[in-house]
């Protein structure tokens, strides 16, 4: 009985932790269409007529084109990269602005 208990036992605890994270991140590269602060939504507006609908975390990082920690309304109608897992924010990252040719 005490090895039926142990082996429930060890199938549970292994089975919570590979349920732990897929790891997958995925990139998506397009204008910061909108913010909505109420429900931590926003939309980025990847071209072709698509868009992404992603969620921000507590844990969510924004840094502006200059590499600065920045806010997310601040970011709206720019360039950016957001990083994601499961349509969860990791970061929004403004675009690097281009460097002006000397003449």
């Amino acid at each position: 009985m005490k090895k039926i208990i142990a082996l429930i036992a060890a199938v549970a605890f292994l089975a919570g932790s590979a349920y732990a994270g897929c790891g997958k991140k995925v990139t998506d590269e397009g204008t910061l269409k909108s913010y909505n602060a109420e429900s931590k939504e926003i939309v980025v507006d990847l071209g072709d007529g698509k868009e992404a609908k992603l969620t921000l975390t507590a844990d969510t990082k924004y840094k502006g084109a200059d590499g600065k920690e920045a806010k997310v309304a601040d970011l709206v109608d720019s360039k950016v990269k957001v990083t994601s897992e499961h349509k969860k924010v990791d970061s929004v990252e403004a675009a690097k602005k281009a460097a002006k040719k000397a003449a």
